[in-house]
């Protein structure tokens, strides 16, 4: 009998801790929350600034014609036109100042030496005594300084190259040497003028970055410079003044431009990401 009551309580006694054991294996485990990746912010781009300028140029200028008068002993007076004329090409240089808006627009201010351009031109009118028909020969040359005020659109970058379109406007100061005409009566010299006149400009072309500041810049610019004085009246040929039509100027140019605030070819900064939050367990 206590055998048996001894078996009985040995046997409660196991059941008693096996319980505990086996409900914990059904527990579930508790649940870790998993922190949210990190946000990357992008910082943003601070492009822009003041910048300078330098170019040369390679032109071609076309002369658009001139007109001039012709004095007589006694009214009328003769009205007459050049019958031809050309200018050679000659080369420029130039520089500027101007501010990045942002990275598609800018603006500057230019002033360009254009140096020498041989002129050379013909008319037609009487010579001699009783007077007969003849032409004569002119040339001469000019030189201009050309001042404007530019804005451009920069499209794009694409492998460090932007390009970009723009227009100017602003005015030329236009000086005429002297011009020496030729016919049957011998050889006069006429007074070149000079002046200021309006003139625009139409450009496009690209810029290439050489360093996180400096940009080369290839472009064209095509320039029209309004008519004015071409040469005084000389009283030895009663002839003159002299007015120009105006002149076509196209022009390859090449420069350097110098970014002093943050330009497009630095490099890009790198994004800000928070440090992650720290993970707690229930």
């Amino acid at each position: 009998m206590f055998n048996t009551a001894r078996k009985a309580l040995f046997a409660a006694l196991l059941a008693g801790m096996a319980g505990p054991v086996f409900a914990a294996d059904f527990i579930e485990p508790p649940v870790v929350e998993q922190a949210p990746p990190p946000v990357a912010y992008e910082q943003p781009a601070d492009f822009g600034g003041w910048y300078i300028r330098g170019d040369i140029d390679y032109h071609w200028s076309k002369f658009g014609g001139a007109d001039y008068t012709t004095y007589n002993a006694a009214p009328p007076q003769i009205p007459g036109s050049f019958d031809s004329g050309s200018l050679k090409s000659a080369f420029s240089a130039g520089a500027g100042v101007g501010y990045q808006i942002n990275q598609y627009f800018r603006t500057d201010l230019t002033a360009d030496w254009m140096s020498s351009s041989d002129f050379r031109g013909s008319t037609s009118g009487f010579c001699g005594a009783p007077p007969v028909a003849c032409t004569s020969s002119d040339t001469s040359s000019y030189s201009a300084m050309l001042l404007l005020a530019n804005a451009y659109i920069d499209i794009g970058k694409w492998h460090g190259v932007t390009p970009y379109v723009g227009a100017g406007i602003g005015g030329a100061w236009v000086k005429w040497d002297t011009l020496h005409n030729t016919d049957l009566d011998g050889e006069f010299e006429h007074r070149g003028g000079k002046n200021w006149r309006f003139a625009y400009a139409l450009m496009a072309g690209a810029s290439y970055c050489l360093t996180d500041r400096v940009k080369l810049d290839l472009g064209y610019r095509y320039s029209h410079i309004n008519g004015g004085k071409m040469f005084e009246y000389a009283s030895d040929s009663n002839v003159g003044p002299g007015y120009d039509k105006g002149i076509d100027v196209h022009e390859v140019r090449g420069g350097l431009r110098y970014q002093f605030g943050r330009s497009d070819c630095a490099p890009a900064p790198e994004p800000y990401v928070p440090e992650p939050e720290p993970v707690y367990t229930k």
